[in-house]
């Protein structure tokens, strides 16, 4: 990385000459301080004292930016919009430095992203990007490697306690070559949501035990999580007067749904390879790496697995459930339509469900909370399809993260990179966490105000205090170019959901998309490193009678449906204590 720029040392020392026009003395940062812990940030798991001196810290960081207007950008969480009416006003008032922190659609960031990449053009001073990019970031040569500018043009502005050992997501924005090129700022997963007041009901489980031979609870495999849902919606049919489903989900041409696959769901269904964070050499996208890193194809005829048996057999049973279980207007909603439905009291069960709506599940008044304030619902491990094993990754979590890129003015990446560190500082976190539900901190999810909020928060935290949390990861470093990949999910996969070819042709259109899109990207020669080097094409099962994946289609992908208490789930959940 370069060495801080002429421009920023001229206006350093235009600092030290005029500091008592542009800046506060200490007694005033201190001031200021104070009150920003006192109205603001009083849950910390720093002392008071601490807290102001990381805030003394970013005042006295500051001083060469004081004056300066920044823009950054994030998608519409609850989360970043906490971090643009309460931080960007607080760190404004305590540094001087004005931050505009736009909230706009996901889509949207990535496309100003996309554009920045490409023409060095500079939209934004700092994104918060999904880690689903960082296969994209580690070979392009526009973002900036994190590790590599806290060494260099950012040793004298990075906060002494940041602390990055204490993220929970860092191993989700760290490249192959073990540098960080992303700083998580909001964290959180897909997992399986459960009306637990149905399933303790005596008369329900007698039911679901006469008609399946097994008891009701937690499914563990797909075939159960089918069977739950027949029940409910076949056999049990109404609750209180109210129509119930033993699903959910959505299937709306929109890129959301494409969101609903790649975020890991054939992985689910046990596609990929063994291997966390990411699979390898096969992905949770089916995308097969060489020993260097480099995609060398999606396709079963190259090695990948998008559109192995194991991916059919997951997008037929999308397809089936939607059909079948779910809620007849679900078929035509998107991500955001269908993620409040749950909490209108109708469903039973949701096998990939997001846990940023935890937070729209809370409100004492809804039908699935009890009137003080705990849930009727609980959260629990996703189950896993037949052709899942030991060792896999078990579902996906979404890491929002900060991301830089070099067509940013060095003066204003470095004072957005203090913005960035600013949201995600020990002084601010566990209120940010309490804000929007979405940790980013061990030091976080073990704090005494967490302890407290878990019974309203139907096992987030316990999900969270376990080490199988590192179970769940985003979308791996086998993607070379999230932002033009991502659109072909949905595009491909929506004529099956609507019933107009068959999975196996959406997913062969699938990964040959993938597969041609990596080719050209390779000829164009766009990429610093990493690049994809496509295997030669040969018969499919060539790949599918070699061990590991893709996998050769089982004789029998419903095995017997398994479940486990929800007490029990939980026990062994936690068994292993916490981190280290």
């Amino acid at each position: 990385m370069k060495p801080i720029t002429m421009r920023l040392s001229l206006l350093a020392a235009g600092v030290m000459l005029a500091s008592t026009a542009l800046h506060a003395d200490n007694h005033d940062a201190r001031a200021i301080a104070e009150r920003l812990v006192d109205e603001h940030f009083q849950d910390s798991t720093l002392t008071r004292e601490e807290q102001i001196a990381e805030l003394m810290w970013f005042a006295k960081a500051a001083e060469p930016f004081r004056g300066m207007e920044i823009k950054t950008v994030a998608e519409g969480l609850t989360t970043h919009i906490y971090e643009r009416d309460v931080l960007a006003e607080a760190f404004g008032e305590l540094t001087g430095i004005e931050v505009t922190h736009n909230i706009i659609g996901e889509g949207d960031v990535v496309n100003n992203m996309q554009t920045q990449m490409q023409s060095g053009r500079n939209i934004y001073d700092g994104y918060v990007n999904d880690s689903d990019a960082i296969g994209t970031h580690i070979r392009y040569g526009t973002t900036i490697n994190i590790s590599e500018a806290m060494e260099n043009e950012w040793s004298d502005f990075t906060l002494p306690t940041l602390d990055l050992e204490d993220f929970i997501g860092i191993q989700y924005t760290t490249g192959p070559d073990g540098s960080i090129y992303q700083l998580p700022t909001q964290q959180f997963a897909n997992l399986y949501w459960f009306r637990h007041d149905w399933f303790e009901r005596e008369d329900l489980q007698e039911q679901f035990r006469e008609i399946y031979g097994y008891d009701l609870g937690v499914p563990t495999n797909w075939t159960a999580y089918e069977d739950i849902a027949e029940f409910f919606t076949e056999h049990v049919g109404e609750i209180d007067g109210s129509k119930v489903y033993g699903h959910m989900d959505y299937g709306r041409r929109d890129p959301s749904l494409g969101w609903r696959f790649h975020d890991s769901w054939l992985s689910m269904a046990g596609m990929g390879s063994p291997g966390v964070p990411f699979g390898n050499p096969v992905d949770d996208w089916g995308i097969r790496v060489n020993e260097e890193s480099q995609p060398v194809g999606a396709s079963v005829s190259r090695g990948g697995a998008t559109n192995s048996p194991a991916a059919v057999f997951a997008v037929t049973k999308m397809v089936d459930w939607l059909e079948k279980y779910a809620p007849p207007e679900a078929s035509g909603m998107t991500f955001g339509e269908a993620g409040p439905v749950p909490a209108q009291g109708n469903i039973a069960q949701q096998i990939f469900w997001y846990t940023a709506f935890t937070a729209d599940m809370t409100d004492p008044g809804l039908p699935v909370t009890e009137e003080d304030g705990t849930p009727k619902w609980r959260m629990a491990p996703s189950p896993v399809g037949p052709y899942w094993e030991e060792g896999m990754k078990v579902g996906y979590q979404d890491v929002g993260s900060w991301t830089f890129f070099d067509s940013t003015p060095e003066d204003r990446r470095t004072a957005a990179w203090l913005f960035a560190q600013f949201t995600v500082s020990k002084t601010v976190s566990l209120e940010k966490l309490m804000a929007g539900l979405t940790p980013i901190r061990e030091s976080d999810i073990f704090s005494e105000q967490m302890t407290e909020m878990a019974p309203q928060l139907g096992g987030l935290v316990e999900f969270y205090r376990s080490p199988n949390e590192s179970n769940w990861t985003p979308s791996s470093t086998n993607v070379p170019d999230y932002p033009r990949m991502a659109p072909l999910w949905w595009q491909n996969l929506a004529p099956a959901v609507n019933g107009e070819i068959s999975p196996q042709e959406a997913l062969d259109n699938l990964a040959g998309d993938l597969d041609s899109i990596m080719a050209r990207l390779a000829r164009a020669r766009v990429f610093e490193s990493y690049a994809p080097n496509l295997n030669e094409e040969q018969d499919p099962e060539t790949w599918l009678s070699q061990p590991g994946s893709p996998k050769a289609r089982l004789d029998d992908e419903m095995p017997q449906g398994t479940t486990v208490p929800y007490d029990e789930m939980m026990e062994a959940w936690m068994a292993t204590g916490s981190r280290d």
